[in-house]
């Protein structure tokens, strides 16, 4: 008799879960819009977080609840953004790509090192060793840190140890501000084409010793443009991008072409008054 009141028993059992089960799942049930699926199949899939959410499916809920609209996501094509607008019969919309930006042009022609770094070959092990062993305290160490973390190929380092973003991969996911040692890059809209390319706070001509596209803090930029678009902080130019900056007046009398323009074609562009640089092997070590 006790197996069969054995079985009976975990029978019950088994019947009583089952129906708390459904009765649980009856009350706590959330809906769920069936949209969300699809407009997450439409999306890129990047969970770059440029959109501001932290991935692609939040962006999909926001998007189907009507808080956001499909134009605030940069890195889908224009084609998939009206595909979802046209999906959920709304309006495109329309947000302004953010890049990365680096703040130095300091490469191993322009710029010398001090001391040889053996060890651990990132950027912050070699930040953690008296700065780098870059003459300019806060140039690029040039190890590539920001290349490594980078999932999406925007960046990749030149001849001379210097990273170069392409904007066309960039989807400003901040990966690159955050691993950089020394605070070069920085996230802005694609419209910023006027350019402070350095972040040398020393003052005179002293510092082309260490880097010959330093900022000396001539001011002439700072001189040169309209109002107070322009103003010297700590040594340094700083550019009120809120007020209207579609000149390239600043740049024109840089001796040293720190301050730019980048043209979305022809690339980096200096004034007429900045020295060509015509050495394309590494500077030589320490002072001459």
């Amino acid at each position: 008799m006790s197996i069969p009141i054995a079985i009976a028993a975990l029978g019950g059992l088994t019947l009583l879960l089952a129906l708390i089960l459904v009765i649980a799942n009856r009350k706590l049930y959330v809906y769920e819009d069936p949209r969300i699926d699809v407009v997450e199949d439409l999306l890129p899939h990047a969970n770059c977080g440029a959109c501001g959410f932290p991935g692609c499916r939040p962006f999909a809920e926001a998007l189907v609840s009507g808080s956001v609209l499909p134009g605030k996501c940069t890195v889908s094509s224009e084609e998939g953004r009206e595909e979802i607008a046209t999906y959920l019969g709304v309006e495109l919309g329309s947000e302004e790509k953010l890049v990365a930006r680096l703040a130095c042009a300091g490469g191993t022609n322009v710029a010398r090192n001090m001391a040889n770094y053996k060890g651990l070959e990132t950027c912050r092990a070699a930040s953690l060793v008296s700065g780098g062993g870059k003459g300019c305290f806060w140039g690029c160490l040039g190890f590539g840190d920001c290349m490594e973390v980078c999932d999406f190929d925007a960046i990749h380092m030149d001849e001379h140890h210097l990273p170069v973003v392409d904007t066309e991969l960039c989807t400003a996911c901040g990966d690159c501000v955050e691993i950089c040692p020394k605070d070069l890059f920085s996230l802005h809209p694609i419209s910023h084409q006027l350019w402070v390319a350095c972040k040398n706070l020393e003052h005179g001509d002293e510092v082309l010793e260490d880097c010959q596209v330093a900022c000396t803090a001539c001011g002439r930029c700072a001189m040169d443009a309209k109002g107070d678009l322009i103003v010297m902080e700590h040594n340094l130019p700083v550019i009120d991008y809120s007020r209207e900056h579609k000149t390239m007046d600043p740049i024109q009398r840089c001796p040293t072409g720190a301050i730019v323009w980048l043209d979305p074609k022809k690339g980096v562009i200096k004034g007429r008054e900045s020295k060509s640089i015509i050495r394309q092997g590494d500077r030589e070590m320490g002072y001459s």
